[in-house]
């Protein structure tokens, strides 16, 4: 079991960005998460076979959200008896991360200045949710659907 087995937002966010050697599982799996973001971003929808892409990508990414939430199950301590439980699971919160990475990226290129600072805007916002939830998480202060 690792000390920290939580990233900080900066590498996470910097992982999703491509910017950072993915040694941490977790850093792999938002950077993979990120580029199936971009690539549904960029699908068309206007054939059955761009909508079975569409469809292959969601697969793809429900897959590796399962996977972090696995691996998270298995490093993560028990949490305390009186734990809240958390809305959704960290597989969840950094497949938005990996979203909303994408999106902000993409916005660079072709949004208005408000949808640009909205995207933006949310990406911190949830960046830092993020790192409150594994602090909380890793203190045992705050417990996940479907772990211990």
């Amino acid at each position: 079991m690792l000390t920290d087995p939580l990233p900080p937002k900066h590498q996470l966010l910097q992982a999703c960005r491509g910017e950072l050697a993915a040694d941490h599982p977790l850093l792999r799996l938002a950077r993979e998460l990120t580029d199936l973001h971009e690539q549904r971003l960029c699908a068309s929808r206007d054939t059955i076979a761009d909508r079975m892409h569409i469809d292959d990508i969601d697969s793809r990414r429900a897959g590796l959200v399962r996977d972090i939430d696995r691996w998270i199950t298995l490093q993560l301590p028990p949490s305390h008896g009186a734990a809240h439980i958390h809305t959704e699971t960290l597989g969840a919160v950094i497949d938005r991360l990996a979203r909303f990475t994408a999106c902000a990226f993409a916005a660079l290129a072709s949004a208005s200045q408000w949808e640009l600072g909205d995207a933006w805007e949310q990406l911190a916002e949830l960046a830092i949710g993020y790192d409150d939830l594994a602090s909380e998480v890793c203190a045992g202060r705050r417990r996940l659907p479907g772990g211990p």
